[in-house]
């Protein structure tokens, strides 16, 4: 009878001990079946892998369609492409031209490492000085390739950029994915992505900034971070990952000279998680080994550049070490005193982070970032100043506060919504789980976020995400430029706030009606009537974005270039704005003063010491100046003469005059200690003709833009030698 199991229909099934035969039928089919389901699911797995690389190349087209449609760009002139490359934009893309125009690899490369043509009278290393290594690198790719005769260079150098963000919308892809468990996350982070780019990235119109090399790795190095926290991962998954972290943080750090102070940003967030109990504490070690080590790695690929080493980043990471063995939430206690631990914890690292870092400066007597503190110190309401350098940074727009425009944008692509909802809900259970840490509960290490008792469960991944997302969001909210490091995040946070199964469990709860079939169907089907609608609103707008076809048009700009190129001396020196003068280096080749990578003390000494040109000077100190400097011509314009972009006190002039102690120009108000000048405005006077200007500068060229003036050995010269223009 034992052998027999009786159904409910009354028949009998024989046993496999009365038949081995069926017995071992029935392992084969169960292992048919086995093997099906483990292929099927990695089928699965590489379609929605190719989604995203799909969704990635996707936005690469689409960012190049726009920057050809919005120039026309195969159609217009080399020297036109080259002026598209505003700002410092030109100045970059002028070393990868410069290397491709190099005879050999190592010459160019030697060009670079002692290089006489960025700013005169100095022998400057560029690859210490400045992240131009992705330059040098395409550029060697490029001839090593052959490919001279299929694609020119400015293409191969634009198309790798926009291939770049084909990378980021794939790490937002994999971190809303990862996050959500849903791969339906992902496609809806790349399609937030795209809907907002006006937020999440200005590559279409400023190709080679830094930002735009350096956002795709760190978009890489989130998504890392967040598989290594994932819970019972394997010891292999997560060298693995602890690799790929290395790797992302390494391109991202070696690519934008901002790298400091965003690794310093996110190792505060790994100390906080670490403090809370959030992370093992062998993880967090690990990550702060990781983002050190990153830098260190690139202060040698830099030429050991100092300001690195002068790092608040590196000096917390090194202060977070130190203390590591009494960092841990341990032992007994009531909360009071688990609080009093914890400030003490934190008041050491500070402490620590202060004295290294003002030791290191001091040691190396590095004075290179100190206007970012003097603009941090002004901006945050720590006293006025009239310093130049700080004053230039705080009235540019890029430098303010968030606009509250930008609220409505994210709004009306609905990611705003569910990311601030997402953000409130998980904040307040990782405060929740944060508070039974500091109580003496065990640090939650479960793989899904649920309620136990009075324990909230959260996963470390996941509380990296949120404490990033406030971070980033503090920071964006401060400085508008860095915005570009939130609104992407946001993107695959909100995507995870839709799709996440923990969340929508918890919701359901919250209104009692809780069913793991419904948690799956709201999980499905909420992402899918999303995107369906987004595609449904947006599409249109789209089709017509791309079939909006403008052209280039800058007829001055391209006048000055050629007259340059024609009229004037190959080993020349030009002195004028920085943004103006990174064209004149990438179209003309000719030397410069001053440029816009600002991170030098002597060079923004120079900076202002040329901005006379446009402060109420007299002649004499102004050719003084440019002399000194080594200027043979200088560039004056109109538009920074007479601005009218900035409100009165953050034009140029209006800097320059409060840094000279001089009363500014214009209907206002002035501070009492400033004085009238002694001397009309420069750009202005010159125009003129008197003979006090004429006999220190000649006019050789002008149009309705630009007006060029050769600078004299201070003799007296004929109003005959003057020429006003083109042909001088």
């Amino acid at each position: 009878m034992a052998a027999l199991r009786q159904r409910k229909g009354g028949k009998v099934k024989e046993s496999r001990q009365e038949s081995k035969e069926p017995g071992v039928a029935g392992d084969i089919t169960q292992k048919m079946t086995s093997d099906t389901w483990t292929w099927w699911t990695v089928a699965w797995v590489a379609f929605r892998g190719l989604v995203g690389v799909l969704l990635g190349l996707l936005t690469c087209v689409y960012m190049a369609t726009l920057h050809e449609n919005n120039l026309w760009f195969s159609n217009i002139k080399e020297v036109e492409r080259e002026i598209s490359f505003r700002t410092e934009c030109g100045l970059y893309y002028s070393y990868y031209k410069q290397m491709l125009q190099a005879p050999s690899v190592q010459r160019g490369l030697l060009e670079l490492l002692s290089d006489n043509y960025t700013e005169s009278k100095r022998t400057v290393n560029l690859l210490q000085r400045m992240n131009i290594y992705q330059e040098v690198l395409l550029s060697i790719l490029y001839k090593v390739l052959s490919i001279q005769a299929y694609l020119e260079p400015v293409y191969f150098y634009i198309y790798t950029v926009f291939a770049l963000q084909a990378v980021y919308v794939i790490a937002l892809y994999i971190t809303s994915w990862l996050l959500s468990g849903s791969w339906l996350g992902g496609v809806l982070a790349a399609f937030w992505y795209i809907l907002n780019r006006v937020d999440t990235t200005r590559v279409e119109f400023t190709i080679s900034l830094r930002e735009n090399w350096s956002l795709p790795f760190f978009a890489l190095q989130v998504a890392a971070i967040s598989w290594y926290l994932r819970p019972q991962l394997k010891p292999m998954q997560q060298k693995v990952a602890l690799w790929q972290v290395f790797l992302a943080t390494l391109c991202f750090c070696l690519t934008w000279q901002f790298n400091q102070f965003i690794i310093l940003i996110q190792a505060l967030v790994v100390f906080s998680l670490d403090c809370l109990n959030f992370i093992p504490a062998k993880q967090a070690t690990l990550l702060h080994v990781v983002q050190g080590s990153s830098l260190l790695v690139v202060w040698v690929m830099q030429f050991f550049n100092p300001m690195i080493l002068g790092s608040l980043a590196l000096s917390f990471i090194l202060g977070a070490l130190i203390i590591k063995p009494f960092q841990r939430l341990r032992g007994a206690g009531v909360l009071p005193a688990r609080l009093g631990t914890l400030l003490l914890r934190c008041l050491l690292v500070l402490c620590f982070t202060c004295a290294i870092n003002y030791v290191t400066k001091k040691a190396l007597r590095l004075r290179s970032d100190e206007h970012i503190y003097k603009f941090v110190k002004a901006k945050f309401g720590f006293g006025s100043t009239r310093d130049f350098d700080a004053n230039l940074y705080l009235c540019e727009e890029a430098f303010g506060s968030l606009p509250l425009d930008t609220f409505g944008r994210l709004a009306g692509t609905l990611v705003l919504h569910p990311y601030l909802c997402g953000l409130c809900v998980s904040l307040g259970m990782v405060a929740s789980a944060a508070l039974n840490n500091l109580c003496g509960c065990k640090g939650f290490r479960s793989q899904k976020v649920r309620k136990d008792g009075d324990a909230v469960h959260v996963r470390p991944d996941v509380a990296y995400n949120v404490v990033h997302a406030v971070f980033f969001g503090i920071l964006a909210l401060s400085t508008m430029r860095m915005k570009y490091l939130w609104t992407g995040h946001m993107c695959a946070f909100a995507a995870y706030s839709v799709c996440s199964s923990e969340l929508w469990e918890l919701y359901l709860k919250v209104i009692r009606c809780h069913r793991k079939s419904k948690v799956r169907r709201i999980q499905n089907v909420v992402p899918v009537v999303l995107l369906a609608f987004l595609c449904y609103k947006f599409y249109p707008k789209m089709v017509g974005e791309i079939s909006e076809l403008r052209e280039f048009y800058d007829p001055d700009t391209v006048e000055l270039m050629t007259w340059i190129s024609s009229k004037t001396p190959k080993k020349a020196v030009f002195a004028g704005s920085m943004q103006l003068l990174a064209g004149i280096k990438l179209c003309t080749g000719r030397v410069l003063t001053n440029h816009p990578h600002y991170e030098d003390q002597a060079l923004r000494e120079r900076t202002r010491q040329v901005y006379q040109i446009y402060a109420r000077r007299s002649p004499e100190d102004v050719h003084r100046g440019l002399r000194a400097a080594g200027a043979d011509y200088a560039v004056l314009e109109d538009s920074i003469c007479h601005e009218r972009r900035h409100r009165r006190g953050c034009r140029l002039r209006d800097l320059l005059d409060a840094a000279n102690g001089h009363i500014m120009d214009g209907p206002g108000g002035n501070d009492p200690d400033l004085v009238p000048a002694p001397y009309p405005r420069f750009c202005e006077e010159i125009k003129k003709d008197s003979a006090a200007y004429a006999r220190l500068f000649i006019r050789v060229f002008q149009n309705k833009t630009f007006h060029v003036y050769k600078l004299t050995k201070g003799k007296k010269s004929s109003k005959n030698n003057r020429v006003s223009s083109i042909d001088a």
